[in-house]
């Protein structure tokens, strides 16, 4: 069965969002590239935190998680005023991109005394490998979150650009703004809440067909299309927000975009 209700109320986009900043120095290495690896045992997490530029994920081919970062850029940009920083509480791990003095960063987020522009010529990629059970964080503010291959829980956000995180065992939690959200999960563990937002970008979510859910779904200028058979509670309202059930119910997953279109597809 498929569900589709369609929006065609407009609304003004929203504006962007101050990333959370926070972290405490430990390595740091400077130059052009910049390269950590160690281990990080199953059910630990491994976060990385940038603000300019992307962050891509895969999988690691054996225990040992690496991360490699390389500075971009062009114009009269100071590169060396780009730091990197690697903190750990426990088995987890936290790699840092810090654009200023006095910055630092930690798994609580980024801390910050600049003023906040970060737009200055500098981006930074990185590319981490995970190994099997390891959960990862990523984030930046200005670029794209790519994560395959992970066996584990996932957070992934931005705020200008795209996400794209897929694990075999959730769950994923995903959020943006300007940019569209499409996550993968083969199985779902736990049972807390979820919730994946945009504001200018579609959402799409492949999820496991023995779904049990409390599922909330709100557009203002797309469609709200689901794969699953589900049962509504109460009405449509004016702003396409729909409370439903699928299955028999359970843990609360929210899905919600201004300009854009949410899709729920039922894997096999």
């Amino acid at each position: 069965m498929r569900t589709i209700l369609r929006g065609t109320i407009a609304l003004a986009a929203l504006a962007a969002l101050a990333a959370p900043l926070g972290a405490q120095t430990a390595d740091a290495q400077n130059g052009d590239t910049f390269d950590w690896s160690g281990a990080v045992p199953a059910g630990s997490w491994l976060r990385v935190k940038n603000l300019n530029g992307a962050v891509d994920v895969e999988a690691a081919s054996g225990d040992q998680a690496s991360v490699h970062a390389v500075k971009e850029y062009h114009g009269n940009a100071d590169p060396k005023r780009v730091h990197f920083v690697v903190t750990k509480d426990g088995n987890n791990v936290t790699v840092c991109a810090l654009w200023h003095e006095g910055d630092s960063c930690d798994e609580n987020g980024y801390h910050s005394h600049s003023d906040g522009n970060h737009n200055d010529n500098v981006s930074v990629h990185f590319t981490v490998k995970l190994p099997k059970g390891v959960m990862v964080n990523a984030g930046t503010v200005n670029g794209e979150v790519r994560v395959s291959g992970a066996t584990a829980p996932v957070k992934a956000s931005t705020v200008n650009g795209s996400i794209e995180a897929t694990t075999t065992s959730g769950p994923v939690d995903a959020t943006t703004v300007n940019g569209d959200v499409h996550v993968r999960m083969d199985a779902l563990t736990g049972d807390g809440d979820l919730r994946y937002n945009t504001v200018n970008g579609s959402i799409t979510a492949d999820l496991p067909a023995n779904l049990n859910a409390e599922i909330d779904l709100e557009t203002v200028n797309g469609s709200l299309t689901s794969d699953f058979p589900i049962t509504l509670t109460g009405s449509i309202n004016p702003r396409h927000h729909i409370h439903a059930t699928i299955g028999s119910g359970g843990r609360h997953i929210e899905f919600h975009t201004v300009n854009g279109s949410v899709e729920l597809k039922k894997l096999s």
